[in-house]
């Protein structure tokens, strides 16, 4: 029952230390930790070497892919039997990865998801729920998850029987998480939503979730996704 963790990183010096010293507490010697570096231009590489820790493996892409590409990478590689999604700059909590599994072996879910208590850079609270913050929670409906994604990938796991229907990723995919939730519904696999908050969720400056877009952007992502889930 082997547990592989896929990170994506990119100029996550700052935070990158913490974060994984956080995950690698949590997994026993035959899990693995896949991080894909997307050409940092600052310590990250190095600080990640740093642990010198055989169930890292540190895979440096040679040109910028965007979060979608390395977690596609991070993905092909991965060996486990459940995969969790983590970003580089957020701070598991102690109990993530146990109740995280749990869900998966006493509920029989597929996918599992949880909450997170959402904080500064400084990890200083801001909100007390990532669903709340975001306006949104994860649906059990493919329509409401089309429209609206309440799916983070920094608070996703699933199992391998999973991957065979999500990957390849799309050339022209918007975001990975969105696309592993409404494969998920479409294909009728268990999705099981935790409400603990099992991390802390980083806002600052350089986050990708969250940033303000524009009218069309969206409007234009969700024809692109109909159009890809219909091949799938």
């Amino acid at each position: 029952m082997m547990i592989s963790v896929c990170m994506a990183t990119y100029n996550g010096a700052s935070f990158v230390d913490a974060q994984i010293r956080s995950i690698l507490s949590q997994l026993s010697q035959e899990d693995e930790v896949i991080v894909v570096d997307d050409g940092s231009k600052d310590e990250t590489p190095a600080l990640i070497k740093r642990f010198n820790d055989r169930r890292i493996t540190l895979i440096e892409n040679s040109v910028n892919r965007g979060p979608v590409g390395s977690f596609k990478i991070a993905l092909e590689h991965a060996k486990g039997d459940y995969l969790f999604l983590s970003d580089q700059d957020d701070v598991w909590h102690p109990d993530k990865v146990t109740k995280v599994m749990t869900a998966f072996q006493d509920d029989k879910a597929v996918v599992v998801v949880h909450d997170a208590i959402v904080t500064d850079q400084a990890l200083a609270p801001i909100d007390n729920s990532w669903n709340h913050y975001n306006h949104s929670e994860p649906s059990q409906s493919f329509v409401r998850t089309l429209v609206k994604n309440g799916y983070t990938g920094a608070m996703m796991a699933f199992r391998r029987d999973l991957e065979a229907l999500i990957l390849p990723f799309p050339s022209k995919l918007p975001m990975h998480d969105w696309w592993i939730a409404l494969i998920a519904l479409k294909h009728r696999q268990k999705i099981v939503a935790l409400p603990d908050k099992l991390m802390d969720y980083r806002r600052h400056m350089g986050s990708v979730t969250g940033r303000h877009r524009r009218l069309q952007e969206i409007v234009a992502d969700r024809f692109t996704m109909i159009k890809l889930l219909w091949k799938r």
